[in-house]
């Protein structure tokens, strides 16, 4: 694996894109104990000195690296919306069927988005990123509730539903090669489960 590059011919941005693409592509291949400031100096094809220069260490490439998952979260909740049909249940599917979607295809930042407490989760851009992925689903959630802190206890609900299954999509841990939900799909999960949550608008009875 190699990101063609040549020391000292970076300019500041391009620089950095090197570096966090050095970055995912170790964490990529080999998940996030690869990750460190030497090797995605060396992928990169800068000086050891860079990556901390530019992002102050480790923390700080982890940060970018939590922002960028974010980002593409959001890009994902929102992909299927155009396709989906026009009603409130079809169209927060479609944001749930988005998050799974992005947690099966970046593992890796699904996993650091999620359980690492290395990250600066108070870096502004961070907190742009990750505040627009929980209004991309309170905007779902929005038709179905009733007022404003109705809102936020379905929010947690639905993002509790579409994250476990996702996390439980991965495999368990303890039992390799084990899927227990290999079976099923999310979208019978959500419409079991969806008249417990929450009671349907008419457009959707």
């Amino acid at each position: 694996m190699s990101i063609k590059t040549k020391k000292n011919s970076h300019h500041h941005g391009h620089l950095r894109e090197a570096i966090i693409a050095a970055a995912l592509l170790l964490i990529n291949e080999g998940g996030l104990r690869a990750l460190s400031l030497r090797k995605c100096a060396a992928l990169a094809g800068v000086s050891h000195a860079a990556p901390a220069h530019h992002f102050g260490g480790l923390a700080g490439i982890l940060t970018a690296l939590v922002t960028i998952g974010f980002e593409r979260l959001n890009t994902s909740m929102t992909a299927g919306l155009k396709s989906a049909e026009p009603n409130s249940y079809a169209r927060l599917l479609a944001r749930g069927e988005g998050y799974l979607t992005f947690a099966k295809d970046n593992e890796a930042l699904f996993e650091l988005m999620f359980t690492s407490s290395v990250p600066d989760f108070s870096d502004p851009a961070l907190q742009k990123a990750s505040g627009t992925a929980f209004e991309i689903l309170a905007e779902g959630c929005r038709p179905f509730a009733d007022n404003p802190e109705h809102l936020q206890t379905l929010q947690i609900r639905i993002w509790s539903l579409v994250h476990g299954f996702a996390d439980l999509s991965r495999g368990h841990r303890a039992r390799p090669g084990y899927h227990p939900i290999r079976s099923t799909t999310f979208a019978d999960v959500f419409s079991n489960v969806m008249p417990n949550i929450v009671m349907l608008p008419p457009e959707n009875k």
